[in-house]
């Protein structure tokens, strides 16, 4: 085996691409050369802000390849037989060999001869043809060539058991030389191995390159330099992982230094300051590890050693930082010179959808459905109606205009300033939770009432304007707020009739909808007769159609049909398939225990989890075999005639009487528990028959000579089968 080291280097790659970058480079040269016959080892990638580094072991040569190609028979048309000649690389027909076959015959057989190829041979075309190719998500041209990458791309070192291979890419060709960093170790230098060529790069011994190539190992040693460096002053670092990341791909030498801010800032809410301080500054927050709380201090990633020991980097991140901040305290004190129920009328200038109005027309329709949704969460109606009023209101401070993400965050700090309720200051803060499938869901009943409301609203304006989520885009994150409302529901066992409470909001939004264009249909069409009839003209109102688009615009609303209903079900039933798979059940499982109609999430999944524990004990297993064989055997007779209908009658053989009166005692057991949702003690009643259904496929002749013993044999198949399609669809399950 030799070793292939491969190095892209261009200017600085945007940090957030690099990871990916990595992986499909790497993916693509080992998909590459396995493809040509080439056994690939100890592949890895290495990315950083200006270089994509590939190593692997691979042979200097592909194997020779000896393969038979099975042709046609000797008796086949001359078109069969020139096809089968081009694909196998026969100039005659006589160079295949004959060969036959008892049954078929005589045939033809080519034997197809590849010699092997040099690695490099197979390497020169395959990267230009991966560079010209790559996935960046934006890419560039630069210089005359029409060639597209992230960056300027710079130069290129491909070097296979030492030796150069020659190839060119955008004007750029290969060889095996490379730049270190910018100031402190530029370069070049001349690489003969992966060994080398990082010795050459990060040392230790001097001079080198002050590059670490590796991205764990810069995360490592900025993460290992921040906590020493507050721990020198007494305190902690305040860890982010995103940043972390961030700035790993921003530094190929990273160096930490502390940084002081004025404690002034500190007046300001600690969300305010960590995302100003790492939005424009890339830098970390520090606290006090005795309280908790934020210090005057951040943490600067540099990407050099300076001779100053980090000075000015330190002064000229503190004049960004404390301009920034002093903005975010303008902006806060501006707001404060209002109540966050003061903001709610401003919120009817802002549009949250065409079709749907304005942000305050949604707060509206989620009031009218929290106050709804209270009574089935044990939440205070009152309370939840103005939470879900007072929700959106930040949207429109210059807090959150600035600092969007803090959404929520800045109106529930508000709303606690002027004393308000604490239940509705949560709701405000916690509504939009959950944001994805690691945020915590909202616990607080109120706050509960309106995030689920704010969901669903979303859910069913949208399906009413058939702005449905594609398998490519969801523009408006519509799986976002289905998976939500799956999750608010689960993990706070709430029972919500989701059928009911869709169908109601959809008559609410289509009635509030056409309330408001039908008023502005008739504002407008008065102002336009009042003027025409000014200038002493009669009008025929009918003339206002194309003048007055809200006239039209009542068209395009309309409540949800059956269909989009269950469509709207359906799709939230499909996150719950997806979050019920992400907790280890498996998918036939789900499919097994969904039956049609059903629309309480909890009953769902309550259901989903005994049906599993049941399988997973050797009675549910065993049963569900039994299941199987009877379901396969009606199939079967299903195909050669209509099967025997109505109840069984009480057979004569021993093990069929067993069966019989285990059936008649089974079914209305789990009929009960299934009422009562004890769904255990169902699949526990269910498992009674798993002993005479064994006993009955081993001692009975099913398909009996008798055909009335045979009838009722069959009959007694289809009650197992509708005995245990009362808890599921078991023919789903796999097994």
């Amino acid at each position: 085996m030799a070793e292939l080291l491969f190095e892209i280097f261009c200017e600085e790659i945007p940090a957030r691409m690099q990871q990916r970058a990595g992986q499909d480079l790497s993916k693509a040269l080992v998909d590459g050369l396995k493809k040509a016959g080439l056994t690939v080892e100890g592949e890895h990638c290495y990315t950083g802000p200006r270089r994509l580094v590939f190593t692997a072991d691979i042979p200097l040569r592909s194997p020779d390849i000896s393969e038979e190609r099975k042709g046609p028979r000797v008796s086949s048309p001359e078109q069969a037989l020139a096809g089968f000649m081009r694909g196998a690389g026969l100039s005659d027909i006589s160079e295949a060999e004959i060969r036959t076959d008892p049954k078929k015959g005589d045939f033809y057989v080519a034997l197809i001869e590849k010699s092997g190829a040099d690695s490099a041979d197979i390497i020169a075309p395959l990267i230009p043809e991966i560079m010209n190719n790559f996935p960046w998500p934006k890419s560039m041209k630069s210089g005359t060539s029409n060639f597209r990458w992230v960056r300027p791309l710079t130069s290129m070192i491909c070097v296979l058991d030492g030796k150069v291979i020659s190839f060119e890419v955008g004007g750029v060709k290969t060889g095996n030389t490379t730049e270190g960093h910018r100031r402190h170790g530029k370069g070049p230098y001349t690489v003969k191995s992966f060994k080398d060529y990082r010795k050459q790069l990060e040392g230790p011994k001097k001079p080198h390159g002050h590059v670490m190539i590796c991205t764990c190992e810069r995360k490592d040693k900025i993460l290992t330099d921040a906590r020493a460096a507050c721990k020198a002053k007494g305190l902690e670092l305040v860890e982010d992982e995103g940043l972390l990341n961030e700035v790993a791909g921003l530094a190929e030498w990273p160096v930490v230094i502390l940084g002081d801010m004025d404690k002034g800032f500190l007046e300001l809410p600690d969300d305010v300051i960590r995302l100003t301080l790492k939005t424009h500054q890339k830098t970390f927050t520090v606290c006090d590890p005795k309280t908790g709380n934020l210090a005057p201090h951040y943490i600067i990633v540099a990407n050099q050693i300076a001779p100053d020991g980090g000075e000015a980097i330190k002064k000229g991140n503190g004049k960004v930082i404390s301009a920034r901040l002093s903005d975010a305290q303008f902006f806060q004190s501006e707001d404060a010179k209002k109540k966050l129920e003061d903001y709610y009328d401003k919120l009817d200038t802002v549009v949250f959808h065409k079709k749907l109005g304005s942000i305050q027309e949604k707060a509206d329709r989620v009031a009218a459905l929290a106050r709804t949704l209270a009574d089935n969460i044990d939440a205070d109606p009152d309370k939840a109606e103005q939470a879900a009023k007072l929700a959106k209101c930040d949207l429109v401070t210059q807090t959150v205009i600035e600092f969007t993400s803090l959404q929520g965050q800045i109106g529930a700090q508000m709303y606690r300033r002027e004393n308000g309720d604490a239940d509705i200051a949560t709701a405000i803060e916690q509504h939009y939770k959950p944001q994805g499938p690691s945020d915590a869901v909202p616990t607080n009943p109120v706050a509960v009432a309106v995030a689920l409301a704010d969901k669903l609203d979303t859910l069913v304006g949208f399906w009413a304007i058939d702005e449905k989520p594609t398998g490519s885009k969801d523009p408006f994150a519509l799986r976002r707020a289905a998976l939500g409302v799956v999750r608010i529901i689960l993990e706070n066992s709430k029972r919500i009739p989701l059928d009911f409470f869709l169908r109601s909001h959809s008559n609410f939004i289509f009635s509030s909808m056409i309330n408001k264009k039908s008023s502005e249909m008739n504002k407008k069409v008065s102002e336009g007769l009042k003027a025409m009839q000014h200038l002493g003209k009669n009008v025929d109102v009918t003339s206002f159609d194309d003048d007055f688009p809200a006239i039209n615009e009542i068209e395009e609303l309309a409540e949800l049909t059956d269909s989009q209903m269950q469509n709207l079900l359906a799709f939230i039933l499909d996150r719950l398939k997806v979050y019920l798979r992400d907790k280890g059940i498996s998918h036939d499982i789900i499919d097994a225990a969904l039956t049609e109609g059903q629309d309480d999430l909890l009953s769902i999944v309550n259901r989903v989890e005994a049906l599993q524990t049941f399988l997973e004990t050797s009675e549910g297993e065993n049963l569900l075999a039994g299941y199987k064989r009877a379901a396969n055997i009606l199939k079967a007779e299903a195909k050669k005639g209509e099967l025997p209908a109505g109840a069984p009658n009480k057979p004569s053989e021993k093990e069929s009487v067993a069966l019989y009166e285990a059936l008649q005692s089974a079914s209305p057991k789990i009929e009960f528990a299934l009422n009562d949702e004890n769904y255990t003690k169902a699949m526990s009643e269910l498992a009674t028959l798993r002993a005479p259904i064994d006993a009955f496929f081993t001692h009975v002749q099913v398909i009996s000579d008798d055909t009335a013993v045979k009838e009722n044999n069959l009959r007694l198949l289809a009650q197992i089968r509708d005995t245990a399609r009362q808890i599921a669809d078991f023919d789903r399950i796999n097994g």
